[in-house]
């Protein structure tokens, strides 16, 4: 890593697993305090890491390797019919890409969002310090995304630029816009601002083979997962 040597990784603790409640997992994680982060984080995105808040990190479990970290090669993307639908029926839907900042209208509809997503889970009780923490952190070079329909805000996709690339964070949107299919549309037109800044990939986070929630991110083809050491065409998790 060259000037990076000397980075420190530590294993976290075992933990209730976020995807599946009847397992438990631990991660791998760079030194939160680390001045270094926003430095090494792009070398970070090829090695299958993610950012949450201020934390640089990848899941490093006993036993279970469920999570790929998966990423759109831009400029070989083309929409399938389902896609190509969702932009059609959103054309008068606007993007702007502003800066990661906190106002009661994005905080409401964050507050919306996770009061109908996670019930109860704990996270349906976040203010404005836990939209800061997790959202915005302290070392990245992140912008929002936003989707507006007549004004009305309906989506904001929390986006980290990197160089050549760009990172889908996190996506929360209002709940009663679930019709224009607001978490597919936020993709696509990252995917659309990617391709006008010649980035090379968009990186989706995390897919997870029979999980619901995460399933949808094998739809956008096409797309490489890392095995640990390379990045390979999703066929070949698809195929295990």
């Amino acid at each position: 890593m060259g000037d990076y040597d000397n980075l420190r990784l530590f294993h976290t603790g075992d933990h209730a697993c976020g995807y599946w409640p009847d397992r438990t997992a631990r991660d791998l994680v760079f030194d939160p305090h680390d001045e270094r982060l926003a430095q090494v984080y792009p070398q970070a995105l090829q090695w299958g890491f993610r950012r949450s808040g201020d934390l640089l990190y990848r899941p490093h479990c006993n036993g279970c390797r469920a999570c790929v970290a998966v990423r759109i090669p831009v400029a070989a993307f083309r929409p399938d019919r389902s896609q190509r639908r969702t932009l059609s029926r959103n054309a008068d839907v606007s993007t702007r890409v502003v800066p990661v900042e906190r106002n009661p209208e994005r905080l409401a509809l964050y507050q919306r969002y996770l009061a109908w997503r996670h019930p109860g889970g704990g996270m349906d009780n976040h203010g404005a310090a836990e939209f800061d923490q997790f959202l915005i952190g302290r070392w990245a070079d992140g912008r929002f995304l936003e989707l507006r329909r007549d004004g009305r805000l309906l989506a904001i996709a929390v986006t980290d630029l990197a160089p050549g690339a760009l990172s889908a964070v996190y996506t929360f949107y209002d709940p009663e816009a679930l019709s224009c299919g607001p978490g597919t549309l936020a993709i696509l037109r990252q995917i659309e601002w990617a391709a006008r800044e010649g980035r090379d990939y968009l990186y989706l986070g995390y897919w997870i083979a029979g999980h619901d929630k995460m399933d949808y991110k094998r739809r956008f083809r096409p797309l490489e997962g890392f095995d640990g050491r390379s990045w390979r065409p999703f066929d070949a998790w698809e195929a295990a």
